[in-house]
């Protein structure tokens, strides 16, 4: 209802009246004075970055039909602006296990889904990524 918009916009535009307190009382801070940590917000999970699938096939020698089903998961690395750490896991094993993957730190919590680890530059096309110790009889190769 695009009326209603109008008024909270217009409400929130007038200037909000200050309180006096008494000397020697403190008021609590606005929320305009309390600064917020700055928290990074992680993407969810995509299909595998390029780089990172194609080092799995070649490099790690695995079926290039299952590894391009895998999903994968991607935070900034404070290495560079392009460069991004990477988690490999499989969706299915996830929705079985009905654990339910929205970011690279969920996968903190279920190490056990994590096939691949890593990281890749977005800029180079290169990457470095390693199979997790666990894993390595359930993943099929090529």
């Amino acid at each position: 209802m695009f009326w209603k918009k109008k008024e909270k916009v217009a409400a929130s535009v007038g200037v909000s009246p200050t309180v006096a307190a008494p000397v020697g009382v403190e008021l609590p801070a606005t929320k305009a004075e309390v600064p917020k940590p700055k928290v990074e917000k992680l993407a969810g999970p995509k299909e595998l970055p390029f780089p990172v699938g194609r080092d799995i096939v070649v490099q790690l020698n695995k079926d290039p039909d299952w590894v391009w089903s895998l999903k994968a998961v991607v935070r900034s690395n404070p290495g560079g602006k392009k460069v991004f750490d990477v988690r490999v896991f499989s969706d299915n094993a996830a929705a079985a296990k009905k654990v339910k993957v929205k970011d690279y730190t969920s996968l903190d919590e279920h190490p056990e889904l994590i096939l691949f680890e890593g990281w890749f530059d977005k800029s180079s096309h290169k990457s470095e990524i390693k199979q997790r110790e666990k894993t390595q009889l359930a993943t099929p190769s090529a």
